[in-house]
């Protein structure tokens, strides 16, 4: 069975990073987004269980979206306003109906990085 998951790295500060904010939508054929799940990451800065699996685990297109700056400020980080980060998002295809896709952010306030993970 497929499944989609993520977590999120704070590179700054060498440790995961609880507490932020995910948007997890569906991109449509029309150019609209529909959200399928808003979540936030766990002490362990992974979400608690899988953003998509079973039957809502479906191909297509998809975009997560972070809120990274909101994370960073939580932290203390003196961010410029704006910040040079603040909404990351990461648009990605679903290809494969039983993969795990694992769709990571690594991230400081002055960059970003992800890949397909396992």
């Amino acid at each position: 069975m497929g499944r989609l998951s993520t977590h999120v790295l704070d590179t700054a500060n060498g440790k995961p990073a609880g507490g932020v904010v995910i948007v997890l939508y569906r991109l449509e054929g029309d150019g609209s987004r529909t959200i399928l799940v808003e979540t936030r990451t766990n002490a362990d800065g992974r979400t608690d269980g899988p953003l998509l699996t079973g039957d809502a685990f479906i191909c297509g297109r998809y975009e997560l979206v972070f809120a990274i700056g909101d994370y960073f400020r939580a932290q203390g980080a003196a961010l410029p306003e704006p910040a040079f980060l603040d909404e990351v998002p990461i648009r990605f295809g679903i290809a494969e109906p039983d993969g795990h896709y694992h769709v990571p952010l690594l991230a400081s306030p002055w960059g970003c990085t992800t890949y397909r993970g396992s």
